[in-house]
């Protein structure tokens, strides 16, 4: 995990100093204008996106972690239920919607995205109306919703190879 759900201040995972930074626009610390993180936001271990002009660098693939919150630098074992596809100021991107694999660690007892969308409806709606406010005024637009064979394939496809 790198950001907790609950806050509004994202924090990312800085492998050079080994610690969690805030996340900067502009030269000073980011803080979401809306409601904050409805779930842990994180990366799969591991992975490793192409470059691309907001990230020159690349980085792991974004996961979100349906939990409580959890503090900065827990890792734990999940399993993909969705896959959420976005268009980020024309950047595409996605992020890897999961749930702890560990039954006592799950507020949402679901193995897939049937079973999530079938008994937690509103979740799609609320992630959704997140990213959508949660960054600069219309930047942020959804353009689709996989189930959990597309996540699974998502995170193969970025799988860092040694």
């Amino acid at each position: 995990m790198e950001t907790p759900a609950g806050t509004s201040r994202p924090l990312h995972y800085d492998a050079a100093s080994n610690e969690f930074r805030p996340e900067q626009r502009a030269g000073t610390d980011r803080t979401v204008d809306f409601l904050p993180y409805p779930a842990n936001a994180g990366f799969v271990p591991g992975t490793r996106l192409p470059p691309t002009p907001r990230h020159p660098r690349g980085g792991p693939q974004p996961a979100l972690v349906l939990a409580e919150a959890q503090p900065p630098g827990t890792v734990l074992e999940v399993l993909p239920v969705g896959l959420l596809l976005l268009d980020d100021a024309g950047e595409m991107e996605s992020v890897v919607l999961t749930v702890p694999a560990r039954p006592s660690q799950q507020i949402m007892p679901v193995s897939s995205w049937r079973e999530l969308t079938a008994r937690y409806p509103a979740a799609r709606e609320v992630l959704g109306l997140w990213y959508r406010h949660s960054g600069e005024a219309g930047a942020v637009r959804i353009v689709g919703w996989r189930d959990e064979q597309a996540a699974e394939q998502r995170i193969r496809k970025v799988l860092s190879r040694p």
